[in-house]
């Protein structure tokens, strides 16, 4: 006597748990592209066809104000700005455990030269690697 199976065995599968993945996927890559621009400050950067593709561990800005003719300094496209005499020691802070520290410097176009070079002092005497950062032509 042969025993019948009352159950059917279907070809087909569902792809909503797929979709879900996919979807928290996006979402998650969406949010973490927000999070990786390490310069918030609109700067105007000079144009150079020269580009460099290291990346930098740490990040300099320097915005310049016209109308009061008076610098700001932020650290990794921090809003707030800190004081100059402050920057060599948070560099130092925040680069002492790096094997090859590098500093990205993020420098208005109106900016004179003498506030860059600066901070390019900071960094040679701590002997830090310094990328000026430009945008391209």
């Amino acid at each position: 006597m042969a025993i019948k199976r009352n159950s059917k065995i279907e070809a087909g599968f569902s792809m909503s748990s797929m979709t879900d993945i996919v979807f928290l996927l996006l979402i998650f890559f969406l949010v973490t592209s927000t999070l990786v621009n390490p310069n918030a400050l609109r700067l105007l950067l000079p144009k150079s066809t020269n580009q460099i593709s290291s990346k930098a561990q740490i990040s300099v800005s320097i915005k310049h104000y016209l109308p009061a003719g008076t610098f700001s300094y932020h650290i990794n496209g921090s809003q707030s700005a800190i004081p100059f005499g402050e920057i060599e020691e948070q560099l130092r802070g925040l680069l002492q455990n790096s094997e090859d520290p590098t500093v990205s410097l993020y420098v208005d176009k109106s900016v004179p030269m003498e506030q860059v070079v600066q901070v390019m002092n900071i960094a040679k005497r701590n002997q830090y690697k310094i990328i000026l950062a430009t945008s391209p032509e």
